[in-house]
């Protein structure tokens, strides 16, 4: 006649069944899950990579507000930029293909 209470090998069954859903649980479908923990380190690093370019950028812009602005070079950035012309003067514009 079967004995009525669970083996110790069924316990153990049981046991690592729950185990690994635990573990399938935390790895995947948690709001902390180690796959969201993951996509937060890329889009940490890209975030990181991003701030070091705009830093990068405000150095340029700085060394160009040092500089002392001469009448070439507001001429310059007053037709690349803002799109000024001299009287009379015809500006054609040629962009890239895409």
């Amino acid at each position: 006649m079967p004995d009525s209470t669970l083996s110790g090998r069924h316990v153990r069954w049981g046991l690592g069944l729950l185990l690994g859903g635990v573990l399938v649980w935390v790895a995947f479908f948690d709001s902390h899950s180690l796959w969201q923990r993951y996509r937060w380190h890329q889009e940490l690093e890209a975030t990181a990579r991003e701030n070091a370019d705009l830093r990068a950028e405000i150095e340029r812009l700085r060394s160009q507000l040092d500089r002392p602005l001469s009448d070439s070079l507001v001429e310059r950035i007053a037709r690349e930029e803002y799109g000024m012309k001299r009287p009379g003067e015809t500006i054609y514009r040629v962009e890239p293909a895409k």
